[in-house]
């Protein structure tokens, strides 16, 4: 069977999607994640489980049934992404859980349980939208530090540099305010036996490394924000220096022309 992970959007509306599922019928809503077990002739057909930080897992759905799943959350996405996301597993059930070559064994049909696995796979899909965001913010601006040893200076003007700090800015904030959903999620607070289950998929995942990474390419991007900021304030330092020269220089010619016309 499938299993799929969805990062649509930056967030979803919980409150008002949650509304709109219950009215259609059944849901759960587990903290910030809303839950609908869908049925089809009396059988459950599966699982869609909805992530507050813009993600959705589906168990047991067709590709064009998962289609119609994401067009139905269109209105409740915040901030969509240009480019969603999809990581994809094929699941069946054995003693005990495990994943090995991306298919995933539950050891029961507990709705809990497939929750609690749900959670990594959310996080690593929103994590892989973190990681391109960063990498696509390194690849455009790699090229200034080099230009900066060769040349000297950065060949951009001062509204150039502070439209470039403003973008590195929001992108490093954007991560960082959202970097909380890479924790262990607060839901194993009241379900601690389930923590194991979640913890095999972060694993297999590798979240943790994934994260360190992240982090440190976040420390590329806020030195290349120290580097814009230094040379901005290079630039408006050179601008002043020669904006005393200049006036200097004014200066010593009207004291020139002044001994002059008082010589004749």
């Amino acid at each position: 069977m499938r299993c799929t992970c969805y990062c649509t959007a930056s967030s979803f509306d919980i409150p008002r999607l949650f509304q709109s599922l219950i009215a259609l019928g059944p849901a759960q809503l587990f903290r910030d994640v809303v839950h609908v077990q869908i049925r089809e002739e009396r059988k459950i057909k599966g699982d869609v489980f909805y992530f507050s930080y813009g993600a959705i897992v589906c168990w047991g759905f067709s590709d064009a049934e998962e289609k119609e799943i994401l067009a139905t959350t269109k209105e409740f996405e915040k901030e969509p992404n240009p480019k969603i996301e999809l990581d994809e597993f094929s699941f069946g059930f054995g003693d005990n859980m495990r994943i090995e070559e991306d298919e995933i064994l539950l050891q029961n049909k507990n709705t809990l349980t497939k929750l609690a696995v749900s959670h990594g796979l959310a996080q690593s899909v929103k994590l892989t939208t973190f990681e391109e965001l960063i990498q696509k913010t390194i690849d455009t601006t790699k090229h200034l530090p080099s230009e900066l040893a060769i040349k000297g200076k950065i060949p951009l003007s001062r509204k150039q540099i502070s439209k470039k700090m403003g973008e590195l800015f929001i992108e490093r904030n954007f991560i960082n305010l959202h970097s909380e959903i890479l924790d262990t999620p607060e839901f194993f607070w009241d379900y601690p036996e389930l923590e194991p289950f979640y913890r095999k998929t972060a694993h297999y995942l590798d979240v943790t490394k994934r994260v360190e990474v992240l982090n440190k390419r976040l420390n590329v991007v806020h030195e290349l924000f120290e580097i814009l900021s230094e040379e901005l304030n290079h630039q408006h330092s050179s601008r002043l220096e020669w904006t005393i020269i200049v006036l200097i220089v004014i200066e010593v010619i009207l004291a020139v022309l002044r001994d002059l016309f008082h010589l004749i």
